[in-house]
């Protein structure tokens, strides 16, 4: 484990009682609320002393409450300090005023519009969608990606067009670990690691693999190479937990990380697992 408490850079956090979750019903192990209690239980002996809360694709219309209740939650527990938000971004220009309402919110540090679920990737390059992204500059926010590998031409293509923003790819822009696969995934992520502007979130991996029988050689190759190409400057960790839980216990993947990163240096590793996220998100 690090020798120094870590941000989690990609938590989810859902209250079934208050809000409704429709892709909660395809995963039963995570169907019921899951709060910072939770957390706790979960992450071990692994000292996290910063959270970053990721959007849970909450249904159609509740993103605004589902960010107040994380707000509430932050307001009692100053660990979690910032809040990436969903805001349908395919509004265009009028998704203005979902993000001036995110805004009042005291942590808020990001949009994500979940691409991954679409049956047509494609629609994250409409002139709606991206005309919303590029008012994310001028109101501090990231934007986090969200997709699937067979979708990364899509991210690809979104920080061509939008070279103002500053992107965030979760889940390493989730590779076929399962199948053994690699490319193109993997000379993607050598493209996209050629745009400064770009982080990529070192979490959501192990549940690519396979969930039952996963082991971690099939996973280390893919963390070492995003590593290798965005440097310890443009790399964060991420748990995804609650949706880990699928896989594997919170602490092994903190594991696996160690064993890959076993010959930096502490300063390298303090980026990787808190420096990066503090700039990126400016957490307090």
């Amino acid at each position: 484990m690090p020798k120094f408490p870590i941000v989690d850079a990609h938590v989810h956090l859902y209250d079934v009682k208050r809000f409704s979750y429709g892709w909660l019903a395809n995963v039963p192990r995570i169907n019921r609320s899951y709060g910072l209690e939770d957390f706790d239980k979960a992450r071990g002996p692994v000292v996290v002393d910063k959270i970053v809360f990721a959007e849970v694709a909450v249904d159609p219309g509740l993103h605004l409450g589902e960010a107040g209740f994380i707000q509430e939650l932050a307001d009692r527990d100053p660990r979690l300090c910032g809040i990436v938000a969903h805001a349908p971004l395919e509004k265009g220009l009028a998704v203005e005023a979902d993000i001036l309402a995110l805004k009042k919110l005291r942590n808020i540090s990001g949009i994500r519009r979940l691409i991954e679920t679409e049956r047509n990737p494609a629609f994250c390059l409409e002139p709606d969608f991206l005309a919303a992204l590029r008012l994310l500059p001028k109101h501090g926010l990231t934007f986090d990606i969200c997709v699937k590998h067979t979708a990364m031409a899509y991210a690809l293509e979104l920080v061509k067009r939008c070279p103002e923003v500053s992107f965030v790819l979760d889940h390493i822009g989730k590779p076929d670990i399962k199948n053994g696969l690699r490319e193109p995934w993997w000379s993607q992520i050598r493209e996209l690691a050629k745009f400064p502007k770009v982080v990529c979130k070192v979490s959501g991996v192990i549940t690519e693999a396979d969930h039952q029988k996963w082991q971690a050689s099939q996973v280390k190759p893919y963390v070492a190479h995003v590593i290798e190409n965005f440097g310890f400057d443009r790399v964060m960790y991420g748990s995804d937990w609650t949706v880990s839980e699928l896989s594997h216990a919170y602490p092994a993947w903190v594991g696996i990380i160690d064993e890959v990163v076993a010959g930096a240096s502490e300063a390298e590793q303090r980026k990787l697992y808190r420096d990066t996220a503090i700039r990126t998100y400016r957490l307090a």
